[in-house]
C-alpha cells in the first residue's frame, strides 16, 4: 500500500468565511510525504478496499466516541521573543510597554542559553494547543532567529521567521537595534538563506521573512532595501500596519501617506504580505489589499490593550481582503487559538452593537460588523493558509496532512459536556 496511516475520523473544516463542512466518518489517507492523498467517504467505491488493505497493512487507526479531527491551526502573528513576558504589563500604552519591558526582553535573547529554553517551551506550547503553523516575529540578533528556525525544524511545526528589523536610531534604544540599515539587510538576507537550507532537510516549511518591526522604527533605507530583498528571494514579509493611533499618525506625518501606501512604497506590499492589527485602515487601504493580495493578521485580544479600536473584519472580509487570526503573543496574553477565535467573536458584537450606554442604540456601534465561529474557524484555519500561501487548513486531497483531535472526553474540558450529537448539531445549525 502507498499510504502511510489510514484514518477514520469525522473532521470538520471550513469551506469559506461563511461555510463549513462536517466530514462524517471518512478515510483519511495519508502519504508518506504527510501530503492527504485521499479523503474516502462511505459509500465510495475505494472505501472498503482501502479499509480491508490499510488494516492488513498495519496502517489503520480509528478515532474513539467524542473524538473529532480538526486543521492544525495557523497563527500567523507571533512575537516568539516576548512568550516570557506573556500578558505582562498590560496596564500601559504602546510606546511605554516597548520601551520599558519588551525591548529590555527581546535584548536579552543575545544570551542563546536563554534563547533555547524560552524559544523551545513557546514551541512546544503551540503545538500542543493546536497550533501547526506559525509566523514569527524573531529577534534583531542573527543567532536565535536561527535557533528559533533549528526549533521549529526538530519539534515539526511549520513555521515562518524574521530577522526584526530596526535601525533608526531616535526610536529603538541603543541596546537593541541594527548597527545600520546596511548590517540589517545583510543579516536579513543571510537569515533567508539559512532558512531556505533548513527548509531542504525537513518535511514541513521553515521560511525565512523579510521584517521590517513597524516604519516608526526603520530607516528610508533599510525599508527600501527590505522591499528589494523581497522582490529579488521572492519572500514573504511581515509588519505591523495602523494598529494604533500613534503608529498611524507617526508614519502619516514622517512620510506623508497613510500607513498602507507608506508600505507600497518600500516595495513591502505583496501578496505574500501578512500586516498585522490593520485596524486604522479606509476602504482605499483595503482595495490595496486585495489589489496585492496583502492580508490582516487579525489581533483582537492585543487590540484591546494597544489598538484603541476594534478591527472591523467583517466589512474587510466583505471587501474581499484576506484575512487570518492571530494570538499576537505577548500583547496576546494566550497561546491558545481558541481564545483568539472567541474573542474575534466577541469583539465583533462590541463593534456591532458599541460600548456608550449613555448613547442612543441608533448611533451607538456599527450595526452589520458582527462574525460568527464560521468566520473565526476560517481564520484560523483556511484564512491563514491562504494568507501564507501554504496548502493546508483544510482536508484536501494534496494538501498537508495539519491536523490534531478534538477530544470532548478530555477531562475537564468544557467540551467534556457536550456529547457529539450535539456538537454536529449546533454546528449544522
Amino acid at each position: 500500500m502507498t499510504y502511510s496511516l489510514v484514518l477514520q475520523a469525522t473532521a470538520f473544516h471550513s469551506t469559506g468565511p461563511e461555510s463549513f463542512e462536517i466530514l462524517e466518518n471518512r478515510l483519511f489517507c495519508i502519504n508518506r510525504d504527510g501530503t492527504l492523498g485521499a479523503v474516502l467517504a462511505p459509500g465510495d467505491p475505494a472505501c472498503g478496499p482501502c479499509l480491508d488493505e490499510s488494516k492488513r497493512a498495519g496502517i489503520f487507526t480509528r478515532l474513539g466516541k467524542g473524538q473529532f479531527l480538526l486543521p492544525g491551526f495557523i497563527d500567523t502573528h507571533v512575537h516568539a521573543p516576548q512568550w516570557a513576558q506573556v500578558g505582562k504589563a498590560l496596564d500601559t500604552n504602546l510606546p511605554v510597554w516597548l520601551k520599558n519591558y519588551t525591548f529590555p526582553l527581546e535584548a536579552a535573547y543575545k544570551n542563546l542559553d536563554f534563547a533555547q529554553e524560552i524559544y523551545a517551551d513557546l514551541v512546544d506550547t503551540l503545538t500542543a494547543n493546536g497550533t501547526t503553523t506559525a509566523q514569527y516575529f524573531g529577534s534583531v540578533h542573527p543567532a536565535p532567529n536561527k535557533l528559533l528556525a533549528d526549533i521549529c525544524a526538530a519539534k515539526g511545526q511549520r513555521a515562518f521567521i524574521g530577522k526584526v528589523v530596526m535601525d533608526l536610531p531616535d526610536q529603538c534604544p541603543d541596546y537593541y537595534r541594527d548597527e545600520s540599515a546596511e548590517t540589517a539587510l545583510a543579516d536579513t538576507e543571510e537569515f533567508l538563506r539559512y532558512c531556505a537550507g533548513l527548509n531542504r532537510t525537513v518535511p514541513q516549511d521553515i521560511v525565512g521573512v523579510i521584517t521590517p518591526r513597524f516604519i516608526p522604527a526603520c530607516s528610508d533605507e533599510a525599508l527600501r532595501g527590505l522591499g528589494a530583498l523581497a522582490a529579488e528571494y521572492g519572500a514573504p514579509v511581515q509588519s505591523h500596519c495602523s494598529e494604533g493611533d500613534w503608529e498611524h499618525a507617526f508614519v502619516m506625518a514622517r512620510t506623508g501617506l497613510r500607513d498602507t501606501k507608506a508600505h507600497l512604497r518600500y516595495g513591502l506590499l505583496t501578496q505574500r504580505t501578512t500586516l498585522a492589527h490593520s485596524v486604522y485602515l479606509n476602504d482605499d487601504d483595503a482595495v490595496l489589499y486585495k489589489k496585492y493580495g496583502a492580508n490582516i493578521a487579525h489581533s483582537p485580544l492585543s487590540n484591546i490593550f494597544f489598538a484603541g479600536s476594534v478591527c472591523p473584519v467583517r466589512r474587510r472580509l466583505d471587501q474581499g481582503v484576506i484575512v487570518s487570526l492571530a494570538t499576537d503573543i505577548s500583547a496576546g496574553y494566550t497561546p491558545s487559538m481558541f481564545d483568539a477565535m472567541r474573542q474575534a467573536v466577541l469583539s465583533s458584537r462590541i463593534l456591532t452593537s458599541g460600548t456608550d450606554p449613555a448613547a442612543p442604540a441608533a448611533r451607538r456601534g456599527s450595526p452589520g460588523s458582527a462574525i460568527d465561529f464560521r468566520h473565526a474557524f476560517y481564520m484560523a484555519t483556511l484564512g491563514g493558509a491562504t494568507a501564507l500561501r501554504i496548502k493546508a487548513g483544510q482536508f484536501k486531497k494534496g494538501n498537508a496532512f495539519d491536523a490534531f483531535v478534538f477530544d470532548c472526553n478530555a477531562p475537564y474540558s468544557t467540551a467534556a459536556a457536550m456529547k457529539a450529537t450535539r456538537l454536529r448539531i449546533c454546528c449544522k445549525k
